[in-house]
């Protein structure tokens, strides 16, 4: 599923050529995603309206338009957002496209469907059910080890988990949660609760490092990640641990475990990370 990192190397790389442009028209072929796509109502939202800013909060990606509504985009597990000349055929599974003045569109598919793309008004963006619930960014600058050890307070539960929880922080899926930890050397079984104050500073900047070179590196792409035109990440050319169960530990050398955690495989160093 593609993470925070692949979502801001996506906005990164639509910004420049989707800033100004005005939405002429919206083509729905296939309105079935994880939320039903209000074609009606989309379309007279996004209808000739300029592209004013492109943001993002955690794994959603936020296209504003003038007049103060934003288009909200959330790529699932397998969603795809390109930009695509309007004589380049459609994808298998294009289900949504916003035409764009200069003839290109810009496609979404998403071939498992979990994907959304609704309208919002902006000043009231995150107080939608979406994001009301939602913790704080981890690189705006104020996630922290006292952040993240405050946000332990009356759970018991293993460490990995805990990074996994939107609430407590967002963007950290399965790789990164497991890179960041090997990074500042905690076993993702540990319990949030037997967790000095040092590896908490320890692990708040393992989670903004892992997530700033994964961006740098173009995100993760496993399966289906590209960016805003096509170009698939290479992040996972560097990956520690995640998927690299038997091989051995760059920093030690001891053999990289794997174990189930709310099933999810966690892979971690059976040497470093205690």
């Amino acid at each position: 599923m593609p993470e925070l990192p692949e979502i801001e190397v996506l906005r990164r790389s639509l910004a420049p050529r989707l800033l100004g442009r005005t939405i002429i028209g919206l083509e729905v072929t296939n309105p079935a995603l994880r939320e039903p796509v209000d074609v009606e109502g989309l379309a007279a939202v996004v209808r000739n309206r300029r592209i004013t800013g492109l943001g993002r909060r955690g794994k959603y990606l936020l296209i504003d338009l003038e007049g103060d509504d934003s288009i909200v985009v959330h790529l699932g597990m397998s969603g795809r957002l390109t930009l695509a000349g309007s004589q380049v055929p459609k994808e298998k599974h294009e289900h949504l496209a916003f035409h764009l003045d200069g003839g290109e569109r810009l496609r979404f598919s998403d071939a498992r469907r979990f994907g959304l793309v609704l309208a919002l008004p902006t000043a009231t963006l995150f107080e939608d059910s979406h994001f009301a619930h939602l913790g704080p960014e981890p690189l705006a600058g104020g996630l922290t080890g006292e952040v993240l050890a405050a946000a332990t307070e009356r759970r018991r539960g293993p460490v990995k988990n805990f990074l996994m929880d939107g609430r407590v922080v967002v963007g950290v899926g399965n790789i990164y949660a497991c890179e960041a930890l090997h990074r500042a050397g905690i076993h993702p079984k540990r319990s949030v609760a037997r967790i000095a104050p040092r590896r908490w500073d320890a692990l708040a900047q393992a989670v903004c490092s892992t997530l700033e070179d994964a961006i740098a590196q173009g995100g993760t792409t496993l399966n289906d990640f590209v960016d805003g035109e096509g170009n698939s990440g290479y992040f996972q050319t560097v990956l520690e641990v995640y998927d690299r169960e038997g091989e051995a530990c760059s920093r030690c050398g001891k053999s990289i475990r794997r174990i189930v955690q709310s099933g999810r495989s966690t892979f971690y160093c059976g040497g470093c990370q205690r």
